[in-house]
């Protein structure tokens, strides 16, 4: 057999980060579920011709799919046209999804959708080929309330808080500023712009600068759109700020006003958590109002861990165009980070190890398993009918916090429990006490696993 080599950027977590991992998946779910958005699942696989196109270089990161058998292909999928690529955010197949069930959907629209992506992109701290992306998004036929731009930012400020992740901020723009603002200055490249501006975290000013230059700007533009992207508060003053920069533009104002509306409900009901913040872009082409990118505190250098906007025109099918606007928690990303700081109580479901003295008690280790299950305690029979002692010590490397003692006649199978009855000991004190299967139960931070920060 060829030696087993591990492949970079495909994330695997060991049971106890598994139990963290799932934890965060359940907080994220109920968040979503409480306001209302409806969880689907779409395919892995898009064609590519509508994966590319969409900007930050997306062509260059699709994983295209094709069958390991030579001439072997799927009835319909032979032509150039319709090659096949994993999708590389779920905002694309969301899209395709709307148009395929416009029918049979009730609009506004509000879903959520859990699931893996892939980029091939260089693996490095925070970035992998393969993660998982917590969506939510709200859909409209023609036209989309401008109010859903602000829900989306509180639905996440309202996970995050729930999640041992520390301190975090929501970084909120609207595109409209920047592209008001360089056509005012004379810019009219505006996508190829937005690109380099949204790269200003990674390179620097001095590099934005240069690159803008060599894309067409003149140093003067390109000083005042670093001008305009280092303006950042915490409350509307932004407007009067970019203001004074004294650019002119019916986009650029528009998009003040935007993005005004959406710092004022973040201000009001989630004090302190959202931000105004002139740089953020976004890469991506579909995107045209509201922009977010969310940080963690004292990570900035990490990047974002949340992003999304509003896109108003990437589902159409050219009668009727379905604008939306979401956010997206990359949540593999977000594990990565945080993942050192936590751990779990323990690394199995099972609260409950059921001790054997002999093989034949096994039927009846059975049943009361079974019973313990029924009432909604996690729990196993031990592998073999060892000494005790070796059981216990099997239940402290599970972390197993209880071993439970089946009767046998007139002596029990544990010499603490008394004649003809079960007893259940609490291997972390020592503690032993007569138990049944059908009313015993646990203490409730011991029923299922933590997250311990």
């Amino acid at each position: 057999m060829s030696k087993v080599r591990p492949i970079s950027g495909f994330p695997e977590w060991l049971p106890s980060e598994r139990i963290i991992e799932q934890h965060f998946l359940d907080v994220i779910r109920e968040t979503f579920e409480l306001h209302g958005f409806a969880s689907i699942q779409t395919r892995a696989v898009e064609p590519i011709e509508r994966l590319s196109s969409q900007g930050e270089d997306t062509d260059k990161e699709i994983y295209a799919i094709s069958r390991l058998a030579a001439g072997m292909h799927d009835t319909g999928h032979t032509s150039p046209d319709a090659r096949l690529g994993l999708h590389f955010d779920l905002t694309v197949p969301f899209a395709r999804y709307v148009l395929e069930n416009a029918g049979k959907l009730t609009f506004p629209f509000r879903r959520y959708q859990i699931q893996q992506v892939w980029r091939g992109e260089r693996p490095q701290e925070g970035r992998f080929r393969e993660f998982t992306q917590c969506d939510i998004d709200i859909v409209d036929v023609g036209a989309l309330a401008p109010q859903y731009e602000a829900e989306l930012p509180l639905v996440i400020a309202e996970a995050f808080s729930k999640l041992p992740i520390g301190p975090f901020r929501i970084q909120v723009n609207n595109r409209k500023i920047p592209e008001g603002f360089y056509l005012g200055i004379g810019l009219t490249d505006v996508q190829t712009m937005l690109r380099i501006v949204d790269k200003l975290d990674k390179i620097g000013p001095e590099a934005v600068h240069d690159l803008m230059v060599a894309s067409g700007a003149t140093s003067e533009q390109a000083s005042a759109a670093l001008a305009l992207a280092q303006i950042n508060t915490p409350d509307e003053s932004f407007v009067d700020q970019v203001q004074a920069l004294g650019v002119q533009h019916e986009t650029l104002a528009q998009g003040l006003a935007e993005l005004a509306a959406v710092i004022r409900v973040g201000a009001e009901h989630a004090s302190g958590l959202m931000v105004a913040d002139l740089k953020v872009a976004r890469g991506l082409d579909y995107y045209t109002g509201t922009v977010y990118e969310t940080q963690l505190i004292g990570a900035e250098s990490y990047g974002s861990i949340c992003s999304g906007g509003r896109y108003d025109a990437l589902a159409s099918d050219g009668r009727t165009t379905y604008p939306g606007v979401g956010i997206s928690i990359g949540l593999s990303r977000l594990l990565a980070k945080v993942m050192p700081t936590l751990s779990a109580s323990r690394s199995t479901p099972s609260c409950v190890l059921v001790a054997l003295a002999d093989e034949s008690d096994r039927a009846r280790g059975m049943g009361v398993a079974t019973a313990l299950r029924k009432r909604g305690i996690a729990c196993e029979v031990a592998p073999v009918a060892a000494k005790f002692g070796k059981q216990i010590m099997f239940a402290q490397r599970r972390g197993i916090p209880f071993v439970w003692f089946q009767a046998s006649g007139e002596q029990g199978t544990s010499p603490d429990n008394g004649p003809g009855k079960d007893s259940v000991k609490d291997i972390r004190s020592g503690d032993q006490v007569e138990a049944s299967s059908g009313s015993w139960m646990p203490p409730a931070e011991d029923l299922r696993p933590r997250v311990i920060a």
